[in-house]
């Protein structure tokens, strides 16, 4: 099948024509993970025909990401995201030439990898690293595809868009603290829906047509189709070169231990040991074994008395992301044998179904 067959619907819109469709081959795209948002983004980009697309994301498929991250199969469960993200392009376009990039992205490949790209995507449900995604696009002069997901609301915007308005101009808050998809839950249409939104805003700033949603942010709500647009302006007084990029994201090491639940199997109901949750109360699966004690994440602080600076704390969250921040937070005040579990409640859980039959 030739070019002008495979492009023909999209070719005969006034507004892309043959040299719309040179454009879209000639551009370099890179997305930012490879979960729902990506899932939702890529498909569209490659169908349309650009060119050159990086997929940045470290993470393998579980089966708890299908329901949502729906250019996966579920033969592939345990890969590399990024290898079957490939796979999937080249059988839906083998003409688009695909980097599969199986890296975390940090202050130490975000410069260079943005330098290889027009466009970058933010297909990411980290805060911290929404934060340096814009950063290094403010360096790389390159323009960010911002979409964000809480459960059935999401957010579309363009950052640094021709010297436009930045995430820290509408976010200049760092420490902001926010659930991600495992954490405060998601359906997949939202990401699809998003993520479409966010391949539009590619679209368009490729082909230079349309209005690009620099400066203004559009919120939508699944649950009532009802979406608002709102309007921001550019910080000036934000500054960011690439000094400061270096000595903000300088690398430290993780102090943070963690470990896994196959580990701790022998310690569950040992008195001696606390399970810390740090989950709210009402998040599932419960965790009923009698050394378990549930702070919320938020409270941790103002009832640290609580808990004993000596003991063994083993403490757990969702999935593994909260209890990071907690132990963090425990560590400064001078709790040392304190470990996060990898996986959370949902690792914790299939544990005991499998080892203990509860």
């Amino acid at each position: 099948m030739n070019t002008e067959e495979r492009y023909n619907r999209q070719i005969i819109l006034p507004e892309i024509g043959e040299i719309g469709q040179q454009k879209l081959t000639k551009a370099k795209v890179l997305i930012i993970g490879a979960g729902g948002l990506g899932s939702a983004v890529l498909p569209y980009l490659a169908a349309a025909g650009v060119g050159e697309i990086g997929i940045v994301d470290d993470d393998v498929i579980e089966i708890s990401n299908l329901h949502r991250q729906v250019i996966y199969k579920s033969s592939a469960v345990g890969k590399y995201k990024v290898d079957e993200a490939k796979l999937m392009v080249s059988e839906l376009n083998p003409s688009v030439k695909v980097n599969a990039i199986p890296e975390r992205l940090s202050a130490k490949n975000a410069i260079s990898l943005f330098e290889k790209y027009d466009i970058i995507v933010d297909a990411t449900d980290n805060i911290a690293i929404k934060y340096l995604i814009n950063d290094a696009c403010i360096i790389t002069k390159k323009p960010m595809v911002y979409g964000s997901i809480f459960r059935f609301q999401g957010q579309v915007s363009v950052f640094n868009y021709q010297n436009g308005p930045t995430y820290r101009c509408l976010y200049p808050d760092e420490n902001t603290q926010s659930a991600n998809c495992e954490d405060a839950g998601v359906i997949g249409i939202s990401v699809g829906i998003i993520g479409m939104f966010q391949a539009n805003e590619v679209i368009k700033m490729i082909l230079e047509i349309g209005e690009v949603l620099s400066g203004k942010i559009l919120v939508y709500n699944i649950l009532n189709n009802e979406q608002q647009k709102y309007d921001f302006e550019k910080n000036t007084d934000i500054k960011i070169n690439k000094e400061a990029f270096e000595e903000k994201y300088k690398e430290v090491k993780n102090t943070v231990e963690e470990i896994s639940v196959n580990e701790i199997l022998n310690e569950i109901d040992n008195v001696e040991v606390l399970f810390l949750d740090v989950r709210n109360e009402d998040e599932v699966p419960k965790i009923n074994f009698r050394n378990v004690t549930q702070i919320p994440l938020l409270n941790l602080e103002n009832e640290i008395e609580k808990l004993d600076k000596n003991q063994t704390i083993y403490v757990f969250c969702q999935s593994g992301i909260r209890s990071k921040i907690a132990v963090e937070l425990l560590q400064k005040y001078k709790f040392r044998n304190i470990k996060s579990i990898t996986g959370g409640a949902l690792m914790l859980h299939q544990l005991l179904k499998r080892e203990i039959k509860v």
